[in-house]
């Protein structure tokens, strides 16, 4: 390790894999001048032993593998936890187990799903504190975002406990006299559920919650960085009296993923894929399902403009600038990625959105309460950050704030300006804390550079031009739009993009069609 980064851990002793008999506690002392004082204090994972969970759960039952790998706190790198890694039998084992379900589970009543659907909700709100702290020490995140990310994530449970009663068919006029004509809704069967690491929580009962609300069991593969909130969403699923075999969680290492996600992706008996992650992996999983005809969604990697137009609120920009490029450290699908500001207030807004960096960021381990920036999730994103910071100066652009690299995956929140469209961070997603800031003089010229992409997920306009925020709404190439407004995510609206961005929609009334399918069906000869 470098000279000046010391950590001390102090790791009580348990079992490598398996439910815990007694509270775990990790204290982490953490000593980085570069990062920030506050990392010198000591912290704590004190999370209820039923919730800190590290075996797979399959058919109502915790189950070990032969082997199991370690769970990382990104910002000290020290392990927290060693989870069962499973495999190709663990993941065949877990689709029987939710073919099985499935025969019984589609025939309960759309009440009897939305009861426990809502106790599992209740039971989520219950343990909100124990599942931010999991969140935080798995995925880095700043503990009050952690807790934000579990109001969300029970939010969709909530909401689909409340959709699963207003499934509705069709009846539709006949054109004969003897026949009436029923269209039906039924439940596509076992749903693979493949979810990442900066939404461990969240991500899956998006998905998830809509899965069970139609009828269908599931799988769930959550992103290898970040098992353990998986495992306690199984855990209180249990509590809820979620019957064995409709929800299970196969765990595994990055080494396994191929093996399992073969599984998932391939098996006759998986009807229904649902994934979160990059557009390459995105590509891969969906040749994977071509040769079974499975149902696909896929939300995938985007690449948002963040436009702010002359007749903008400069100080409402900056406040959505802040709040959508820093949540998470930037580490977000629907992060603004390319920041272009009128030539007019671009001056005023580079200035603002400088002061209040200064003013707003804090640096430091999730855990502490004045920390609002914590790490990328390992050094592979900082890696990437680093090297489109380089490339950027390399080729004009100048750095206002921040701009280096620190200790472990430690990135200082950096804007760039004198930024070009020739340049790494306007061609790729970022995944981290990077404003580069692009001048513009046109509308044409604006909407020319937002939608030179190959992803469309999300985009933001700052105008108090109402005719110009129709145009520009409209003309927009992605899936969700946030007008004058850089938080967007609820789980009332849809959550979906256009292009390479994915497929499909989750969230909204519109989410719980992915695991539905449309049944015609006939009633002839009837007598008039």
């Amino acid at each position: 390790p470098h000279p000046e980064y010391l950590i001390r851990v102090n790791v009580a002793a348990h079992p490598p894999a398996g439910p815990p008999k007694a509270p775990i506690r990790r204290l982490l002392q953490v000593v980085s001048p570069g990062v920030t004082a506050a990392m010198l204090r000591s912290y704590s994972l004190d999370v209820s032993a039923p919730l800190l969970r590290t075996q797979g759960y399959v058919d109502g039952r915790w189950v070990s593998a032969a082997s199991v790998f370690p769970v990382l706190d990104p910002a000290t790198g020290q392990e927290i936890a060693r989870v069962a890694d499973c495999g190709a039998a663990e993941a065949k084992q877990a689709v029987d187990a939710a073919y099985k379900a499935f025969q019984s589970w589609k025939r309960s009543t759309a009440k009897e799903r939305s009861i426990l659907l809502r106790k599992w909700f209740d039971l989520l709100t219950l343990h909100k504190e124990d599942l931010a702290r999991l969140i935080t020490f798995e995925s880095g995140k700043p503990l009050k975002e952690s807790l934000a990310e579990v109001t969300y994530s029970a939010s969709f449970l909530e909401w689909f406990s409340e959709e699963a009663r207003r499934v509705y068919g069709d009846i539709v006029p006949s054109p004969l006299r003897d026949r009436r004509i029923f269209l039906l809704k039924q439940p596509v069967g076992v749903a693979s559920i493949i979810t990442p690491w900066n939404f461990p929580s969240a991500m899956i009962t998006r998905k998830v919650g809509a899965a069970l609300a139609a009828g269908c069991t599931v799988v769930v593969k959550p992103a290898e960085d970040t098992p353990l909130s998986a495992l306690a969403l199984a855990e209180l699923a249990e509590q809820a009296g979620i019957p064995a075999g409709v929800f299970n969680v196969v765990p595994c290492s990055r080494e396994e993923t191929p093996a399992v996600g073969q599984v998932l992706c391939t098996d006759p008996l998986v009807a229904k894929i649902s994934f979160t992650g990059s557009t390459a992996t995105g590509k891969v999983l969906l040749k994977m399902a071509a040769d079974t005809v499975k149902k696909v969604s896929m939300e995938l990697g985007g690449h948002a403009p963040f436009i702010v137009f002359d007749s903008a609120d400069v100080d409402r920009a900056v406040s959505g600038a802040m709040a959508s490029k820093f949540r998470n450290s930037g580490q977000t699908c629907v992060c603004s990625n390319r920041f272009l500001v009128q030539s007019g207030i671009y001056d005023r807004f580079v200035e603002k959105l400088g002061r209040a960096m200064d003013a707003e960021l804090r640096m430091g381990h999730g855990s502490d309460p004045q920390t609002t920036q914590g790490p990328l999730i390992n050094q592979r994103a900082a890696d990437k950050v680093e090297q489109q910071v380089s490339d950027a100066v390399s080729r004009g652009a100048s750095v206002l704030r921040g701009g280096k690299r620190l200790h472990g995956s430690f990135m200082e929140p950096t804007l760039l300006v004198d930024v070009s469209t020739d340049m790494l961070c306007t061609k790729e997603e970022t995944f981290g804390p990077l404003v580069p800031v692009l001048r513009f003089s046109t509308e044409e010229e604006a909407l020319a550079i937002a939608n030179a992409s190959n992803v469309g997920l999300a985009g933001y306009v700052y105008s108090q031009d109402v005719s110009q925020i129709w145009r520009v709404s409209e003309r927009l190439e992605v899936g969700i739009v946030g007008v004058n407004e850089g938080l967007l995510s609820t789980p009332e609206a849809s959550f979906g993009g256009v292009k390479e961005s994915g497929l499909g929609s989750e969230g909204s009334r519109y989410g719980i069609n992915e695991y539905l399918e449309l049944k015609y069906m006939c009633l002839g000869n009837l007598e008039p």
